[in-house]
């Protein structure tokens, strides 16, 4: 699960954000972060090679676009553990419930 670790780093999951917002290049994505647009790049290409990001190449700009593919098997794979925890947080509640 290449994007869950992708996606760990807190610069990454931002531009994430951003493009399923949205589709931006390369420089507007990299004027938002307070890094440099070298680093920007490398995180760009971590994301585009787990295949959370696309590249199009539009006149001279490389422009990114956000892929849902990934995020859906992130997804399958966290509703497994949804079921465990919502019943032990339903759990809690009653408890607290009973408490007060």
């Amino acid at each position: 699960m290449e994007a869950l670790a992708a996606l760990a780093d807190p610069v990454r999951r931002e531009i994430v954000e951003v493009l399923l917002d949205h589709p931006e290049d390369a420089g507007t994505l990299a004027s938002r972060f307070p890094i440099s647009r070298p680093a920007v790049s490398r995180h760009l290409r971590v994301l585009r090679d787990c295949g959370l990001v696309r590249s199009e190449t539009v006149a001279q700009h490389r422009v990114y676009h956000a892929e849902a593919a990934p995020l859906r098997e992130i997804d399958d794979w966290v509703s497994r553990y949804r079921a465990f925890w919502m019943e032990k947080l339903d759990a809690l509640d009653a408890h607290l419930q009973e408490e007060s």
